[in-house]
């Protein structure tokens, strides 16, 4: 049972080293609350596609933070036009975009 294999190791990495806390469903499922999230939608002349990106307001101590715990990055840390990037590698294949936006946020207080 491979895939179940792989559930059960997000679904600890996402509780025990990301933190977020959960509620079960039912049957074991587990639903995860997300921190809060911003949803941007850019023009392209490519394919439709979605990501799904954890932001940070200090992606270089997020990051060591994350090391500290065991985590390991796809990619390094770039700075590109909207912020600095990197992504996390998941358990059993993936991975979880990280940034820390250069652009002001609806989040904030001064937008």
């Amino acid at each position: 049972m491979r895939v179940l294999q792989h559930a059960d190791a997000v679904r600890s990495f996402v509780r025990d080293v990301l933190g977020f806390s959960s509620v079960v469903a039912g049957g074991g499922w587990l639903i995860f609350a997300l921190p809060p999230a911003e949803l941007a939608a850019h023009p392209t002349e490519e394919a439709a596609h979605h990501e799904l990106y954890l932001m940070c307001d200090d992606i270089h101590a997020t990051v060591d933070e994350l090391k500290g715990k065991g985590v390991e990055f796809s990619r390094p840390i770039s700075d590109e036009r909207f912020g600095l990037i990197t992504a996390i590698e998941m358990p059993g294949g993936g991975e979880l975009a990280l940034y820390e936006p250069k652009h002001p946020s609806p989040l904030s207080p001064n937008g």
